[in-house]
């Protein structure tokens, strides 16, 4: 996997995920997003862009290195997520149900993609 298309994926990837907030927003539901949603995504989305930027990376110099450095770009990803949770919600007042739901929604997406667009490249490429 290079990193070029690999970031104009995730460039594609983003777009799409955030249009379902956009119309929410604009589409006068704007109570099912949180006041700071566009922060979450942002953060977390850019902490998965260098998340697979980095696995792809490694993977290109070191092939035996891609299983552990995606396990140790996964891991630092969560914990870097978990404080901003801790942090977000201690300096913010926010109905908890809708922030766990734009929570799990930006995340889990964007983990979706992360899983999806590096496990890809583990697949044999030759078709026998």
């Amino acid at each position: 996997m290079k990193l070029l298309p690999t970031a104009l994926s995730f460039l594609v990837f983003i777009v799409i995920i955030s249009l379902p907030p956009l119309v929410l927003g604009y589409g006068g539901h704007a109570g099912f997003l949180i006041e700071k949603f566009w922060l979450m995504f942002f953060f977390i989305g850019g902490l998965t862009f260098f998340t697979v930027m980095a696995i792809v990376f490694v993977g290109q110099i070191n092939k035996e290195m891609y299983a552990q450095a995606f396990l140790a770009a996964t891991t630092v990803k969560i914990l870097a997520c978990l404080f901003f949770v801790l942090i977000f919600l201690k300096k913010n007042t926010v109905n908890r149900y809708v922030f766990a739901g734009d929570f799990f929604y930006v995340y889990f997406l964007n983990m979706a993609f992360e899983i999806y667009g590096l496990l890809r490249n583990l697949r044999n490429q030759k078709i026998r």
